[in-house]
Formats: C-alpha cells, structure tokens, sequence
C-alpha cells in the first residue's frame, strides 16, 4: 500500500509545522483532531509532537516550553541515540525559526489530515451500506468533515480572563406577549430552546404561528418547518395571525392580506416535510443551503418535534425523543437563534385543567434540555369560550410555576396572555371541577324535561 505522509511538501515544511504545533496552541489543538504522527516523513519530528500530545491528554493543557526542554531531557530513553540527538538538536533550534508561510503551513496540511479522516470515513461507510441507515452513514462522514474544521478552541479560563467580564447578548425575540416576555427577559433567546406542551387539538401550533408572527413583525426572518400540515395551510394561518382576518374569510380579503404582508420587514420560509420522514439532520442540511444562499435564520420553529425522525433508532422511543430535543437545541446553538417546538401530553393531560411536566408524552428528559417550557390546557367549556390557561413550566431565566389565563380564538389565530392569577393548580382543578359537574347537572335537567314533554 502506498504510504500517505507529508514527504512532498519536503523537510522544512514538516520542521515548520511542527514548530507551530509546539508553540501556537490554538492551531496545535485544531490540528490535533486530525493529526496522524505517521504523516510526518522524519522520525525526530514523530517523536516529538507524540511527546507533546501525550502530555496534553495526560495532563488537559498545552506544555510550556519549560515542561518540553524536562521531558526532551528525561523521557527519551526508550529512542536511539541517533533519534534522541535529531530531537535536541531539533528543539535547540526551533526557536531560531523563520516561520514564513505559516498560515499556508497551516492551511495545507490541515487540509491534507482532513482529507485523509474523510478518506476513513468513506472506506468504512461502504462496509456499512448493507447493515446501516442512511443517517447513520451520513452521520459518520459528517463527523469526518467537522474534524479539524472548528476555530474556537474553547475558552481559557486563564488567557482569555477579560472575555468573561463582558456582557453578553441574548438578543431575546419577544413572544408578543408582555407578561411572559417579563418572566423570561425578553423573550427566547440565542441558541435556547422552548417547548409548547398542550394535548391534541388544544392549539400547539396555533401557539406556535403566533411565536413566529411576533418575530416576523420585528423584523426577523422564520424559518418555519411543518411536519403535519400542508405549507399553504400554515401561511394562511401566519395570514390570519398577521391580519386578524377569520381564516374562513380570508379568500375575500386576499388583497388586503396581500397588502399587509408586503409591509412586514421579515420574512418567512415554511419547508413541509412529511411526518417522520424529516429528521435533525435533515433540517440541517436545510438550513446550510439557506445559509448558503445568504438568507439569515433569526427563529426556527419545528412543528413539532415528536414528529421527527430519529438520527438513530433505539429500542426505546423515549430514548429517540430525548436524543431529538438536544439536537434541535444543538441546531439553535449552531445558528445562534431561538428555536421553538411542540411536544403532546400523553393521556393524562387530556382532560387536565392545568397541564404540568408530568404529562409530557413518552420522553419526561425532554424537558432538561429546553430552557423554556409552557403549557396550553383548553377544557371542552374553555374551547367555546375561546379561554384557556398557561402554565410556566420551566424557565432558566426568571420564575416559574406560575399560571396565566389566555384568550384563544382559533379562528383568526388571536392568543393573548392574561394578568397571571393567584390560584393554584389545586383550587383551579377543584374549581374546574365544580363548574364541569354543575354543567352536567344543567344538561341532565334539561334532557329530562325535555324527555318528560
């Protein structure tokens, strides 16, 4: 087999390189992820830059120059005399280097590692085209394309000490409601993820075109993906919320609609996917084609995140749900923008008058990952009054536990927030109650007159 290693980029290129491995530490940790200590042509060199990152894997840091002359000193025991002198010699010198070209140094033979990883990956992914899945696979050269690619090398808590005084900006995007914007500083905010949680039919994605309405009208750009109605259907839903126009009405106000929507500063994008036929990778690779088109990504609302399919499958579906969320947080981090979803309640939640994390459907470790969590619960007499409650769930930057109650017209796709009650979940339960038993007993009356005329 042809051997792979740097020998036509020649001695000095390889010299150069492994003094900047020594001593840029940003580049040595880039580098590092790649790095086959074989590419280097010299075995002075190889020994050298193993005795480097061994001592970066035993000891989580970069060695200083000091700790480098101790070990050249003391820990060459196991070479010749031919390669320990090569060594010393080497590093005796390498400060004297005149290092032109160190950005195509670096450049070229990052760009020769990654190939080779790249190359790894594909040769593996072939054994696995008949025992794996797509995702899998596509996972696998993914990772190999990520490797070495990364230029933030993490924080130093030591040599970047300033950065931590600086403020920082979450840039929240309002919910447009006032007093959950109060509650959680703003809104949602870069990279974090927010949870819907509400039963079927209980207006989750309602909820949800609402969100994106309120980015739209600050300007934003919306990257909306359904999963479970058509795309048409949920622009006319973004029509009703945008306009107040009734959906069924909204055929004959098509060119005030038009015109309302033309004097919006943000823009939407509504991507329809089959359910269960997207997964996160899917998504992702979605938006690296917006990107690379130049559309910003302000907000990415996925309704909803239940319905997506697994990278990987697992015997357990909560496993595969849990493992779902913490992508969908990870997509927002990536994009550095608020990323809202939807989960279901499991049956519990059905006929709850308030709805708390305990009725998450399947995965309860959904909602460790999300940094804002809030539930809709609509009784059979909320629903005809167009009323509702909501429930703070999970907030990582204010209170939670608290309850509000909420006007829900579906019909023009109007939510809005009322002043949070002092009741608890116990007494609006008990009151509930009283009200649904009064209601039958109203019903049961009326049958029997009715039966008795």
């Amino acid at each position: 087999m042809e051997r792979v290693d740097f020998s036509k980029y020649g001695r000095s290129f390889q010299e150069k390189l492994v003094h900047l491995i020594l001593h840029d530490r940003a580049f040595s940790d880039q580098i590092w992820e790649v790095l086959d200590t074989n590419f280097l042509e010299l075995n002075y060199l190889q020994v050298l830059v193993q005795k480097v990152y061994s001592y970066k894997e035993k000891y989580g840091t970069h060695p200083s120059g000091a700790i480098l002359a101790t070990i050249i000193r003391s820990e060459l025991d196991d070479e010749d005399e031919a390669t320990q002198k090569q060594v010393r010699d080497f590093f005796a010198r390498v400060s004297t280097f005149d290092l032109d070209g160190a950005e195509y140094i670096k450049e070229v033979s990052l760009d020769f590692c990654r190939k080779q990883k790249l190359k790894e990956a594909i040769l593996k992914s072939v054994k696995l085209l008949q025992e794996s899945s797509f995702e899998e696979i596509s996972g696998l050269i993914n990772e190999a394309i990520k490797l070495g690619s990364d230029n933030n090398f993490g924080y130093d808590y030591k040599l970047d000490f300033e950065e931590r005084f600086l403020i920082k900006a979450r840039s929240p995007v309002s919910t447009g409601w006032k007093y959950i914007d109060d509650l959680c500083k703003g809104g949602l905010g870069i990279g974090e993820l927010g949870v819907v949680i509400a039963p079927t039919g209980a207006g989750k994605s309602m909820v949800l075109v609402h969100l994106g309405a309120q980015a739209l009208k600050l300007g934003k750009t919306v990257i909306h993906y359904t999963l479970e109605l058509q795309d048409t259907v949920v622009a006319n839903r973004y029509d009703s919320c945008i306009t107040g126009v009734r959906l069924n009405d909204a055929p004959l106000f098509k060119d005030q609609i038009h015109e309302s929507v033309e004097g919006i500063e943000g823009n939407l994008i509504v991507k329809e996917y089959p359910t269960k036929s997207a997964s996160t990778n899917v998504i992702k690779a979605h938006l690296d084609k917006l990107h690379q088109r130049g559309i910003p990504i302000d907000m990415i609302i996925v309704d909803y995140g239940d319905l997506l399919r697994p990278n990987t499958y697992h015997k357990e579906k909560r496993i595969e749900l849990e493992s779902i969320y913490e992508e969908l947080r990870g997509i927002g981090q990536e994009h550095k923008c608020p990323i809202w979803t939807a989960s279901q309640t499991n049956r519990s939640g059905l006929n709850a008058e308030v709805i708390t994390m305990e009725s998450i459907s399947e995965a309860f470790n959904k909602c460790f990952v999300a940094d804002f969590i809030f539930s809709i619960s609509r009784t059979v007499q909320d629903k005809t009054a167009n009323t509702g409650r909501m429930y703070i769930a999970k907030n990582r930057n204010g209170p939670d536990g608290l309850i509000f109650p909420i006007f829900m017209d579906p019909a023009n796709v109007q939510i809005k927030v009322l002043q949070q009650t002092d009741e608890t979940i116990e007494e609006i339960t008990m009151k509930t109650s009283r009200e649904q038993f009064e209601d039958l007993k109203d019903r049961y009356k009326k049958h029997r007159t009715k039966g008795a005329s």
